[in-house]
């Protein structure tokens, strides 16, 4: 490990949350507005993230008031207070760009969890099972034991 790479590993933010692109995050950044200083949530969709080490950028896209509204955020930078992952979701590319050229309920990333929600084949197995046992009387429960 060289020189540079020691003092760059200085200025590592620690604690940042696992996020990728297609998440929904909330950033809260730092602004400076005169001589007082305020915090501003921006909250959108992580469209990519760029660069490695202190240098990490991401962009997140957000619409507002009906005009789509990018903002590219150095990952390391004291600027930013804190981030909070809104939402997971599931996307198949690192890069989404074609978002901006959606509109509507088109532009929306559908989230992990509304994804192949059930985890194994043995769980969907055990939900029909349930399914039929509720919707059989107690009649034909007992003539189908018997």
């Amino acid at each position: 490990m060289n020189i540079v790479d020691e003092i760059e590993k200085a200025y590592l933010r620690k604690g940042l949350p696992s996020f990728k692109s297609g998440d929904s995050v909330r950033i809260f950044a730092k602004i400076k507005e005169g001589d007082k200083e305020r915090i501003q949530a921006f909250e959108g969709v992580v469209l990519r993230r760029n660069g490695s080490g202190p240098k990490e950028t991401i962009t997140v896209r957000k619409v507002s008031y009906g005009v789509g509204v990018e903002r590219i955020f150095p990952l390391h930078s004291p600027v930013i207070d804190r981030i909070e992952v809104v939402q997971r979701g599931k996307v198949r590319r690192a890069k989404l760009y074609y978002l901006r050229d959606r509109k509507g309920r088109a532009a929306n990333v559908v989230s992990e969890e509304n994804y192949g929600s059930r985890e194994t084949e043995e769980e969907l197995d055990d939900e029909i099972e349930e399914s039929s046992k509720a919707s059989t009387t107690p009649a034909q429960q007992a003539a189908a034991s018997h």
